[in-house]
Order: C-alpha cells, then sequence, then structure tokens
C-alpha cells in the first residue's frame, strides 16, 4: 500500500472520531523504523515501516502536531535518518538522547517545548516499560507489535477518545461537587 493510499486511509479512519489528539507522538527505533540507529551507519539509507510516512502525513494533513521521544543513544544517526526520510521538519518537537527515565523526562520537555496537557497527546512506542511509565504521566500510550499502522492508529485514537470521556467525566464531577453544599469550594464563597 502506497504512502498516499495509507493517507488516505488513516484520515479515513481519524474522521470517525470526533475527538483527536493535540499532539502524537512517536518512538523511532522500531516504531517508525525497523531497526535501532546505533546498529546502523548515517551512510544508509534508511527505510520506515510501510505505512508510517502516511501515516504521519494524514496527521499533518489534519492539523494535528507530531513529535519524536526517542532514547537513542545516536541521536547524530536519527537525525541524518530523519533527513534523508525527508521527514524531520514534520516534527514540532525532536527529544532524541539516551535516558534511564524511560521517556518520562522526553515528555516533559516535549511538554514544555509545546504547552499540549499530557492528557491531549497519544504516544506510539515498541517498549512496554515506555508505555506504562509514559501512561502514569496521563498520556494515552499505545504498544507497537511491528511498527506503527492502520491498526496501532485505529486502537490508539479509540483509547484516546476514551480517555478524554474520562477525563471530561471527572471535571464535570467535580463541578457539581463544588457547587454543593458543604464542599469546601462552597463554603468558602
Amino acid at each position: 500500500m502506497g504512502d498516499e493510499k495509507v493517507k488516505n486511509e488513516a484520515m479515513e479512519i481519524m474522521g470517525l472520531f470526533q475527538v483527536l489528539p493535540r499532539l502524537v507522538v512517536f518512538d523511532l527505533d522500531y516504531t517508525l523504523w525497523p531497526f535501532y540507529c546505533e546498529c546502523r551507519s548515517k551512510n544508509e539509507k534508511p527505510s520506515m515501516y510501510p505505512q508510517a510516512k502516511g501515516i504521519l502525513h494524514a496527521f499533518k494533513d489534519k492539523g494535528v502536531n507530531v513529535a519524536i521521544a526517542s532514547r537513542s543513544p545516536t541521536p547524530d544517526i536519527a537525525n541524518a535518518f530523519l533527513q534523508k526520510l525527508e521527514i524531520k521538519s514534520m516534527f514540532v518537537a525532536q527529544e532524541i538522547f539516551s535516558s534511564w527515565t524511560h521517556k518520562t523526562e522526553h515528555f516533559q520537555k516535549i511538554n514544555r517545548k509545546t504547552a499540549v496537557p499530557y492528557n491531549e497527546m497519544l504516544f506510539f512506542d515498541d517498549e512496554n516499560r515506555n508505555i506504562q511509565a509514559v501512561s502514569k504521566m496521563g498520556v494515552t500510550s499505545i504498544l507497537v507489535g511491528k511498527g506503527v499502522n492502520l491498526g496501532a492508529l485505529r486502537q490508539g485514537l479509540s483509547e484516546f477518545v476514551k480517555n478524554s470521556a474520562s477525563v471530561e467525566k471527572n471535571k464535570e464531577q467535580w463541578r457539581k461537587f463544588s457547587k454543593e453544599p458543604g464542599s469546601s469550594k462552597s463554603d468558602a464563597q
């Protein structure tokens, strides 16, 4: 399936959801491309997973920003590959550095750069430890098996909508609670 066909199908999938994330964050190794950067040479011509590029373009066409969170110990190679694949300029934030924090530090930096709240982000990664850590920050996080694809996109958007509904429900319950007689907020007025 070519990039344009994947992009169109991804746009159709996105059209099924009333709420989209404000920012979608991708890991690189084994999420956008099928290798570890540190095992490659900057001089090689990289390739992406078959549906990854079309999905990136679909998000951009829908007005959804995209970012990178990668723990690659070779950011120079990762950046060279992003240039060669002609996708580097698509990302509003690129946090590519080695870390033991399971990407929480990456997301803190992305949050500071973009001002997008964690609960308005969607994240794709191939490592469960990163998914677990970032999920605790409030980010909807999706584990991918063989790279990001249309199935992972559908799953991610479904989970995001479900999580968004929970956040809105909690806000509504808080508003009701704070207006009730006897609640500390109404007592202060």
